[in-house]
């Protein structure tokens, strides 16, 4: 057995760089494991081998140049002080929380992420969640499938979106498609940022929650960070009011969920569309019963489309790092982010 483990952590035999792989992004789940085949590199698979990953990170310890993550992916400086070769990670993901970026600022190792791909992806759900929660499309859908028009008349009216006051916090490249979308239903946006933009339109609010009382509606854009771990809590929703309705295709920890809940069940706000949740897979149980609440399995960020772009661009990464050319999409880790954009 220990021959077999052995034989199993070895690397293939050849000659092309070899790129790391902790745990398998969802792309493989989806189209396999050769989505991201290049004949320029070979995939480490540690998630294959039967050794412990400290154990299998020592054994090639001297062979791995990169890592290919992802969102649910950690890169940590423990993992990365154990690989002395490592200069460059590539994420599948916008976000980048993840990764040790100081870690990989402080030993010189570049990082690559999606780039913008997800950027119109995001919009588009944002804001087709906030429509489905308005116009309550997904609740009028099963009042209609469970057989209650006949039985029961009409369902409630929703609220129409147009002319909304819609608050946008973080005016990054998601929250800008965000806003371009929301003009054309004439609403009035604005915005909470690191800093204001001279270069849009929008009202600035350097306080989320004076955002808050200044909207009718809240969709968060921003970077999951230290700064921005629930960002959004009890006072922020109660600046929204009963009146108001939150959406996150963001990241899940940004809002206080047990907060959040506690507001929706005592219809502190009108309602809430959900891409992301604070420990996914698991969703409060609270929240499945609730027609206020319109939600989806973190799959805001992509589409098949979507999909085809991140493989030539993660493999373009990879082929522009193993060609001592300039990187595709790098993300700047002297200036890290509190919000997005």
């Amino acid at each position: 057995m220990a021959v077999a483990a052995e034989n199993q952590s070895q690397p293939p035999q050849n000659d092309l760089p070899y790129v790391l792989i902790l745990k398998p992004p969802a792309a493989f789940s989806i189209f396999g494991d050769h989505f991201f085949h290049s004949p320029k590199f070979q995939f480490l698979k540690a998630f294959e081998s039967p050794l412990p990953l400290s154990q299998f990170l020592l054994t090639h310890a001297q062979s791995v140049q990169a890592i290919l993550t992802s969102a649910s992916g950690s890169v940590t400086a423990d993992t990365i002080r154990l690989l002395p070769h490592l200069d460059l990670v590539v994420t599948t993901s916008q976000g980048i929380n993840h990764i040790d970026c100081s870690e990989c600022r402080r030993r010189g190792i570049a990082v690559a992420g999606a780039g913008t791909i997800f950027s119109t992806d995001c919009a588009d759900s944002a804001v087709g969640l906030l429509l489905d929660v308005l116009r309550k499309v997904s609740a009028a859908n099963r009042y209609v499938k469970q057989g209650l028009w006949s039985s029961q008349g009409n369902y409630p009216l929703g609220n129409k979106l147009g002319g909304k006051q819609v608050g946008i916090v973080g005016l990054g490249s998601i929250g800008t498609e965000v806003a371009k979308r929301l003009e054309a239903f004439r609403c009035s946006i604005s915005y909470n940022s690191r800093s204001k933009k001279p270069s849009v339109p929008y009202t600035f609010y350097p306080n989320v929650v004076e955002l808050a009382v200044n909207c009718d509606a809240l969709i968060i854009c921003c970077a999951s960070t230290d700064e921005t771990h629930h960002l959004i809590g009890k006072e922020v929703l109660s600046a929204l009011g009963k009146d108001g309705v939150i959406i996150n295709i963001a990241r899940g920890p940004i809002i206080d969920e047990k907060e959040l809940v506690q507001c929706l069940i005592k219809r502190e706000i009108r309602g809430a569309g959900l891409d992301v949740f604070e420990h996914e897979p698991d969703v409060p149980v609270e929240l499945l019963a609730l027609d206020n609440v319109v939600m989806s399995p973190h799959n805001a960020f992509c589409t098949t489309e979507s999909l085809e772009e991140l493989r030539k661009t993660v493999v373009g990464n990879f082929e522009a790092f193993f060609s001592n050319e300039p990187l595709l999409t790098p993300v700047p880790l002297d200036d890290l982010p509190h919000l997005s954009g």
